[in-house]
């Protein structure tokens, strides 16, 4: 009998071999002998395999890694990744947006938006060096005046495609048409909390479209920033989440920056802050390294084309999309724990944090104080 590798699958090639099952957001590193079986399945007859292998093919089936139907895909090429490997990419394709949120780190919104022949350059190049997730974001994405032509080509490609979006104009038409794998919604507290933050209203419009999310079999995901009216909401919050079918919540702080700094009053201290980063659940949106900060895997175009660390960081651009992906990410010099000015036991957990709050604090290599709050490090005095 010939096996294949599943259409949901796509071998990867990483700093080790690896498949990446896209559905259910699960890398698997692979030996070099379960490496050269999953690319003869992921030929256009399939493969047999040994007997002797058996514990791995009985593995491979019950992972969805490998089928007995065979499929007539495209798949994308395989070739090594650049290192460190560029896993995650968060694609800004504009800066428009139909709310006027009051922490937005952007800014009031912008008539600004990445063209379509840029966004799919992006997506060819992201697929050539073997990326996992895509991030799409703005502003609100949906506004994009090519945001149609850009969802219909999403099938084409094998990794992970997200939609980040407030929800408030995601309609049952618009989500039956969408090719993403995961939907990521902004839910800021419950009623009261969220439309302090977001404007009248948009609280009901977002959980009725997380319910629609949920019912239509996407994955839903959520995104929660703590401020000073959304304090008592995180209990319920959980609950409601749970009780959803919600596959991850993370919670994080606002950046002092952009719409924030006119609106102090929703911002809330380190030590006060902290106690709240400790809820959530899920793997989060990007992964690290041992002895890196964050960001090891991360990269972040810009709806201007600049390309960045990650979206905090697009005032230090390394590059413009038009010199390629791959070039401007070689430019992005992985931060090791080392260097930064954290010394506590839990260093190696917490990845030191955001160094973009850390630059907003005083010291780009200094101290989250938010993530040092959330882990209970005492201050140093």
């Amino acid at each position: 009998m010939n096996y294949f590798l599943s259409p949901r699958c796509s071998l990867k090639w990483l700093e080790v071999p690896a498949v990446y099952h896209i559905p259910k957001d699960e890398l698997y590193e692979l030996d070099e002998p379960a490496f050269a079986v999953l690319e003869r399945a992921a030929s256009a007859g399939g493969c047999e395999v040994d007997e002797s292998d058996r514990a791995f093919l009985d593995y491979a089936l019950n992972e969805g890694i490998l089928t007995t139907v065979g499929t007539r895909m495209k798949r994308p090429t395989l070739r090594k990744s650049p290192r460190p490997s560029l896993r995650y990419l968060e694609l800004q394709i504009t800066r428009r947006c139909n709310l006027r949120c009051g922490h937005c780190y952007i800014g009031p919104p912008e008539n600004r938006e990445l063209p379509l022949n840029k966004i799919m350059r992006v997506l060819r190049e992201f697929e050539e060096a073997q990326g996992l997730r895509l991030l799409i974001t703005g502003g609100e994405p949906l506004l994009h005046r090519d945001f149609r032509q850009m969802n219909d080509a999403l099938p084409d490609y094998a990794f992970r495609k997200i939609l980040l979006t407030n929800g408030t104009l995601l309609g049952r038409r618009t989500l039956r048409s969408l090719h993403v794998d995961e939907i990521q919604m902004s839910v800021d507290g419950l009623e009261i909390g969220h439309d302090a933050l977001r404007g009248k209203g948009a609280y009901r419009k977002t959980m009725n479209a997380l319910d629609e999310v949920r019912d239509s079999g996407i994955d839903v995901s959520v995104s929660t920033m703590v401020h000073s009216a959304n304090l008592n909401d995180f209990e319920e919050m959980e609950r409601l989440f749970r009780e959803k079918g919600v596959r991850e919540w993370t919670v994080d702080v606002p950046c002092g920056a952009g719409n924030l700094v006119h609106h102090p009053s929703l911002q809330v201290s380190p030590e006060v802050a902290g106690r709240y980063l400790r809820y959530g659940f899920g793997e989060g949106l990007h992964g690290g390294g041992e002895g890196f900060a964050c960001g090891l895997h991360l990269a972040s175009v810009m709806a201007d084309g600049k390309v960045a660390r990650c979206a905090f960081h697009s005032e230090s651009s390394v590059g413009d999309i038009a010199e390629g992906l791959e070039t401007c990410w070689s430019r992005i010099s992985p931060l090791a724990l080392r260097e930064l000015k954290c010394d506590c036991a839990v260093r190696e957990l917490c990845r030191g944090g955001c160094r973009y709050r850390a630059k907003l604090l005083g010291d780009a290599r200094g101290k989250d104080l938010y993530r040092c709050a959330a882990f209970a490090v005492p201050e140093q005095k």
